[in-house]
C-alpha cells in the first residue's frame, strides 16, 4: 500500500488519482542488481520506510541440492515416527513460537510493515495451527475397510509423499508457511520451504526452531529469488506446495510435470451486496479490504450491488474507506513491483468515481509504499480494476439489474476463491452462497477463517485445500493392502 495522497477521503470523477494492488508472487519479488545467477545476496527492504534494512542470502544450486538432500536423509526418520511423537514434536514447535513470540512480530513487521495488532494476532494462529495438526495427524480417516473380497481382508494406509518443496508467498511470511508446513509435517513429510525474497526473517527463526523441536533436516529453510525457487522446482522433491500468482502457479505447474502440486493461486472476490444488507455491511468491508492493506487472496474486491441499492452503497463504502487511515489502521503495500503494479491498475481505471482516503505514516516513514483505502464506481465490466486480482486496499463497485445477473457478475472472472454475500434474507443468502463459484463463501462477514475449516480455489484460483483435516490428504498418498486368509472359522 503505498500512499502518496494524505488528503481526506473525498468524491471526484474523472481520472484516478491513487494506486492500485499487485497479486502475492513469491517467486518474482523484488530484487537489488546484484539479484543474478552469480550474486549470492540481496538487499531488503523495509517497506514501511523504503530504506535498506539489511540483506539475505540468495540460494543456488548447493544450497538448494544440500537443503534438499538434508531433507531427504531426515525422511526415514520422520515418517517412520507414530502420529503422537511427530504431534508431541508439532505441538513443542508451536511452544517455541509462543515463547519467541516479540522476535517473530518484529522479523515479520519489518518484512511487511504490519501493524502490530495484525502481527501479533497472525502469530497466535501459526501456534493454534501447528498446535491443530499435532491433533489431527492422530485422527485418522479411510475408504471402506474390511472383509469386502470373499476370502480376503482389506484396509487402507495413508503415506507421506516425500520431501515437499513449499514456494511461499509475501503477504503472510509465517502465516502460510504454517499453513503449508504444519499439515505435510503432520502427514509425516519432510520440507524444504522457500520463502518470498522480501520476507524471508521470520521462516528463518522457525526453520532455526525446527530444527531443536522436529530434528535437524525436518524444516528447512532456503532463501532466495525467483530462480531459487525454479531451481527448488527443478530438483529432487516429490511435491510442491505453491501459494501466489497465476502466472507463476501456472509455471510451476508446467516445470513440476507429473509430480504432485498443491496450488493457491489468488483470487478475484465476488462481494454481493442486496438492498437489505445489515448496518455493519460498510465498516466491515473497509475492514476486511484494508487488512493487510488488501495484500490477501480472499480479501473483497468487486462490491456487486442492485441497481435499486447502488447509490447508498458507493455512499456508504467511501464513508467506511474515508474512516481507515494509512498508517494508523493499516500497512504499505509490501516492495516496490507490488506498488507499481497497484498505480498502473488505478491509472488505468475508467471508474468515473475514484475517491480515496488518508495515509498518514509514522515520522521517518514518509517514504515508504503506502497506498490510501480506495473506491472505484462507475466503471465498465471490463475494466482492469474489476478483471484483474487488484491485491491492494480497493474497493469496486458494479450495479446489476437483478439477483440473477449479479450472480453472474460475481461468477465472470476466471478467479473462483472466495466470495460474500449481504442481506438479510437468510434463505436468499444460503442459495447465493451455494451458487457462487468459490471454494470459501461467507453470510453477512468476509475473510473469517479458522483452522477447522478448509480453504482452496477453484478454476485460475488454483486446485488443492489448505487448513482443517482434508489439508493432510494433500501431502499423502493411499495405499490399499489386501490379504488372503488362508483359513476361516469355517474351515472355509
Amino acid at each position: 500500500m503505498q500512499g502518496e495522497r494524505p488528503d481526506a477521503m473525498t468524491g471526484t470523477t474523472g481520472t484516478a488519482t491513487g494506486p492500485t494492488g499487485a497479486v502475492a508472487e513469491p517467486t518474482a519479488m523484488t530484487t537489488t542488481p546484484t539479484a543474478t545467477a552469480t550474486a549470492t545476496t540481496t538487499e531488503l527492504i523495509d517497506p514501511r520506510t523504503g530504506r535498506v534494512r539489511g540483506t539475505a542470502p540468495l540460494s543456488r544450486e548447493p544450497e538448494v541440492a544440500a537443503a534438499v538432500a538434508g531433507a531427504r536423509a531426515a525422511l526415514p526418520g520422520w515418517r517412520a515416527l507414530t502420529p503422537k511423537e511427530r504431534g508431541r514434536r508439532l505441538d513443542r514447535l508451536a511452544g517455541l513460537v509462543e515463547e519467541h513470540v516479540d522476535r517473530y512480530a518484529a522479523l515479520e513487521r519489518a518484512g511487511t510493515g504490519k501493524p502490530e495488532a495484525e502481527a501479533a494476532g497472525e502469530l497466535e494462529q501459526v501456534a493454534d495451527l501447528f498446535r491443530f495438526y499435532a491433533a489431527a495427524a492422530r485422527t485418522r480417516t479411510a475408504p471402506a475397510a474390511g472383509h469386502l473380497v470373499p476370502g480376503h481382508e482389506s484396509w487402507v494406509r495413508w503415506e507421506p509423499v516425500g520431501v515437499v518443496g513449499a514456494v511461499l508467498p509475501w503477504n503472510y511470511p509465517l502465516l502460510m508457511a504454517a499453513w503449508r508446513c504444519a499439515p505435510a509435517l503432520a502427514a509425516g513429510n519432510t520440507v524444504v520451504a522457500k520463502p518470498a525474497e522480501t520476507t524471508p526473517d521470520s521462516l528463518e527463526l522457525l526453520a532455526e526452531h525446527a530444527a531443536a523441536a522436529l530434528g535437524p533436516g525436518v524444516l528447512g529453510w532456503l532463501p532466495g529469488d525467483r530462480l531459487t525457487g525454479r531451481l527448488l522446482v527443478a530438483s529432487d522433491v516429490d511435491m510442491l506446495a505453491f501459494t501466489g500468482s497465476g502466472a507463476a502457479g501456472a509455471d510451476v505447474a508446467a516445470r513440476a510435470g507429473i509430480r504432485r502440486t498443491s496450488l493457491e493461486l489468488g483470487g478475484n472476490a465476488p462481494v454481493i451486496v442486496l438492498p437489505d444488507a445489515p448496518a455493519h455491511t460498510y465498516a466491515a468491508l473497509a475492514e476486511a479490504v484494508t487488512y493487510n492493506a488488501g495484500q490477501s487472496c480472499a480479501a473483497p474486491a468487486r462490491v456487486i450491488t442492485l441497481t435499486e441499492n447502488y447509490e447508498a452503497v458507493v455512499a456508504g463504502l467511501t464513508k467506511a474507506l474515508g474512516a481507515r487511515v494509512a498508517g494508523r489502521d493499516f500497512g504499505p503495500l509490501n516492495n516496490a513491483d507490488q506498488a507499481a503494479r497497484y498505480d498502473a491498475l488505478v491509472a488505468s481505471s475508467a471508474a468515473g468515481y475514484d475517491v480515496a482516503g488518508t495515509v498518514a505514516p509514522a515520522a521517518g516513514e514518509e517514504g515508504g509504499h503506502w497506498r490510501p483505502a480506495r473506491l472505484l464506481a462507475d466503471l465498465p465490466a471490463d475494466d482492469p480494476a474489476v478483471t484483474e486480482e487488484v491485491f491492494g486496499p480497493l474497493l469496486t463497485v458494479q450495479h446489476s439489474d437483478g439477483v440473477a445477473e449479479a450472480l453472474a457478475m460475481a461468477n465472470g472472472v476466471p478467479q473462483a476463491l472466495a466470495a460474500s454475500v449481504w442481506t438479510a434474507d437468510l434463505d436468499l443468502g444460503l442459495e447465493l452462497a451455494a451458487r457462487l463459484d468459490a471454494g470459501e463463501a461467507w453470510l453477512g462477514c468476509h475473510l473469517v477463517q479458522t483452522a477447522e475449516l478448509p480453504h482452496g480455489g477453484r478454476g485460475a484460483s488454483g486446485h488443492g485445500t489448505d487448513l482443517s483435516t482434508l489439508a493432510l490428504h494433500e501431502y499423502q498418498r493411499p495405499k490399499t493392502v489386501t490379504v488372503r486368509l488362508g483359513r476361516t472359522l469355517d474351515g472355509v
